[in-house]
Order: C-alpha cells, then structure tokens, then sequence
C-alpha cells in the first residue's frame, strides 16, 4: 500500500473510531436515560421538600415518594447503561467527566455530602424534616421514632443496594465481583440495618455484628461491657461474640484469605466504597508519598486506639486512679477525630476528590490490623505473569488502595501487599488475564516469576 493510499484509510480509521467513542458517550445520555435521570432528579426534589419541612407534616408520602423514585430511577439508569451491551469493563470517558475527574460536578458534591455528614454529626437538628420522614419505617421495625442515626443508616444501605445493582450489571461477566457484591449488599441490608432494628423491637440492645473491636472502638471497652453484662444472658452472648470476632475468628479468617473476607465481603465501609465509591476509584492517589504517609497514618490511629482502650481499662481497674474524670473526655475526643471527622466527614464525603478508599487507606484500624495479618500470616497472595504483561496500567489506575500493581506485574512478582483489600479489579479490568487472586502456602509468596524461553515457560525460584 503506498503512502497516498494509507493515508486515507487512516484518517477514516481514525474517524471510525472517534465516532464510536463519541457513541459511547452519547449511550449514556440517551431519551430513555434522560428520562431516569429526571426520576432522580424529582426524588431529591422531593427529598428537599422533606427536608425543609414537609417531611413533618407528610412523612409516610413523601418517604413513598421520594425513595420510590430515587430507587427505581437508579435502577433504570443502571439497567438502560449496561443491559444488553457487550460484555468487558466499560469506563469510557472516566477521565473526562466533571464528576469523575475532579470538575466542578465532583467538588459540588463533595460539598453536599461533607456538608450532611457535618449536620448529622453536630447539628441534627436542621435535618428534622428528613428524620421525620423516617418515622413510618423507624416504626415499623424499630418500634419507635426515627433519630439520625437511623436517617443515616437508612440512606447508607440505600445507596449501598442501588449501586450494587449497578456494579453488578457492570461487572455481571466477572462471577467474582458478582458474589462478592451480593455479600456486602447482604451484610448491609441484614447484619448492619435490619437486624439490629428489630433488637430494638424487642426491646434488646442495638448490635452491630459486622463491626467489631478495633474498627467499632467502643465495643470491649469498660463501660460497654459492663453495659451489656447488664443485659443478661443475651449481653453476655454478645459480648462472647465481640471477644471471639476480634482475637479468634479475624486472625484465622485471615491467615486463610486475606483481608479481603472483610474489607471486601462483609464490611460496609468497604461496602459503600465498592459501589457508590466505584465511579472515583481511579482518583486514589498512586505516589510514593502517598504510600509513606498512609503507613504512618493507619498504624498511627491502630495504635492510639490500642493504647485507649488499654488506659481506659487500667482506669477502670484503679477506679479512676490513672486517668480520673479524663478518661471520658479522652474516648469523646478519638470518636470526634477519628469516628467522626475521619471516617465520616472525610472518609465519605471526599470520594469525588480523593477516591473512594481514603477511610480504609488512611485511617481505618480495622484495615491496619488485617494488613498486618496479611502481609506476614496469610496464604493470600495476587499472582502474576510477567511475561504475558503489555504495561496498559489499567491495574494501577484503578486500584483504590493506591497500590502501583503495573510495578509488580511487569517484574513478574506476586503481590503481598498490607494495604490490598482483595476487591479484584485489577484482574478484572486487565486485557491479558496476568493478575490472579489466590490462596497457597505462605513460604515464597513473594516469588518472581522469570521467563525462561520465548515460550513462556515460567521458573518459580526467588531472587
């Protein structure tokens, strides 16, 4: 083919393919999805309606309402995006979205959402109108009027099963992300919503079985146990659950599939990340600085809590001799700081700015004391090929734990990493099926995997 002859066809390639992308994009905003967007759009009207006074006077109507048209139109919108189209990961245009690339959409809503999480924290009262449109259901399963908390719990699990099902149709060829999606949106729904309103119900103290000790701060200190020994029988079988969960059953749940059998199956921190999160994932911050200063933080608030807990029960034991009437105030301090501020305000409300995983990055002691387990106890390990590596970077780019997985896959080194929650994604979303996730034997996880010939044939000896 001459020069005057391929350049024709080049340039037509070109547009062919500019066009498709183009396509792509338009797909998104279609007639149809149009339509579910204004579904959306008129369920938080009314949500604003409720908000600033007639969720007082009209709560069971406009919680109908506006939950209604929120929930189906989020479905639609989920189902008109990826039914029916081709299989494979679609995040075209990621990169260049207002909302998903730090425009003005993403810091709008950054805003929105820190500004609720500052309101429900410290000034509840100005969302009156929204918790009391939550009394019908606060009603029906907890036998008693909505408070924030529920407000906030509500809305957590919402968003946690809408955009499960969206993560779902996205990622509906992967059988791993599947049922790893349908388990958080399980543990949410159930473990850290339902059931614990129906305890109230029954007049039983509010539990939460999916946090524990040292993620849930407040669970093994003195005054919670003496609380729930207070409760009776059933007190002291929580408290045997709390106690079994944080030094038996997470170190051998560990050991034998790494952090991920928490972070991503069962927690709801993880589990709001992976779905209402996933559109930021890309935004967590790759650097090497930013790896220094995670290690620093995370091990940093693990050991504060560990060292509180400790003081708190050598307080009790001297009866205030250590601490004295500090020890409140020292406790109140870390739930303002860490369970507030961090985990909340920041961790939630900077998704469209710093990624979906800042809490469980940066903060989250949970997290830290798992990856402790993992990197030195646990068979976990991400398998690599080396050879079959093309360096595209779609493992780094969208792995929200800031984990430059690209390093490890072109040298051909399985990843053992503390910080790596096991979602997935970056063996989800490579083009050479190069990344594995698997459980073996502790000696060597850290192997490099060495082309021998031009075959392919790999050799398993460590450097």
């Amino acid at each position: 083919m001459s020069e005057f002859q391929f350049k024709p066809d080049f340039y037509n390639s070109k547009a062919d393919i500019s066009m498709s992308v183009v396509s792509d994009a338009s797909q998104v905003i279609s007639p149809a999805q149009k339509i579910n967007l204004a579904l959306i759009g008129l369920g938080l009207l009314l949500l604003l309606i409720a908000w600033v006074g007639a969720g007082t006077l009209q709560p069971l109507v406009f919680f109908l309402s506006s939950i209604g048209l929120i929930s189906i139109g989020g479905i639609r919108f989920a189902l008109a995006q990826y039914k029916g189209r081709p299989e494979g990961i679609k995040n075209t245009g990621v990169m260049f979205g207002g909302m998903t690339h730090r425009g003005a959409a993403a810091w709008i809503t950054a805003v929105v959402i820190t500004g609720f999480y500052v309101a429900l924290y410290w000034y509840p009262q100005y969302l009156e109108g929204l918790i009391r449109m939550m009394d019908p259901l606060s009603h029906l399963i907890r036998g008693q009027a909505a408070n924030q908390w529920f407000l906030y719990g509500f809305l957590y699990t919402l968003a946690v099963l809408i955009m499960g099902v969206k993560f779902i149709l996205k990622y509906r060829h992967n059988r791993y992300q599947v049922i790893r999606t349908f388990s958080v949106m399980f543990f949410q729904l159930g473990f850290a919503f339902l059931i614990p309103a129906f305890m109230m119900l029954m007049n039983q103290p509010e539990f939460y079985f999916t946090y524990f000790w040292p993620l849930d701060s407040y669970k093994l200190r003195p005054d919670w146990i003496n609380n729930f020994i207070s409760k009776g029988g059933l007190g002291l079988f929580l408290i045997t659950i709390s106690v079994i969960m944080t030094f038996i059953a997470t170190p051998i749940l560990t050991y034998f599939f790494g952090k991920r059998w928490y972070c991503s199956w069962v927690c709801g921190c993880g589990g709001l990340a992976e779905t209402a999160g996933d559109p930021y994932r890309h935004l967590s911050d790759k650097s090497l600085k930013a790896w220094k200063i995670e290690r620093w933080m995370i091990h940093s608030v693990l050991v504060f809590v560990t060292i509180m807990t400790l003081l708190l029960w050598a307080n009790s034991a001297m009866q205030g001799g250590i601490l004295g009437t500090a020890s409140a105030s020292f406790a109140k301090w870390y739930g303002f700081l860490i369970a507030s501020m961090f985990s909340g305000v920041v961790g939630v409300g900077f998704y469209p700015i710093m990624g979906s995983r800042v809490w469980c990055r940066f903060g989250c002691p949970q997290a830290a004391i798992l990856g402790i387990f993992q990197k030195f106890f646990s068979r976990f390990r991400i398998t690599t090929n080396g050879g079959q590596c093309i360096s595209c970077g779609n493992c780094s780019t969208y792995c929200e734990m800031g984990i430059d997985v690209r390093a490890y896959a072109q040298k051909g080194q399985n990843i053992v990493r503390s910080s790596c929650v096991g979602c997935g994604i970056c063996a989800a979303v490579c083009p050479r099926g190069v990344l594995k996730l698997e459980n073996g034997p502790t000696k060597d996880r850290t192997v490099i995997h060495v082309r021998r010939d031009e075959v392919g044939i790999l050799d398993d000896s460590v450097f």
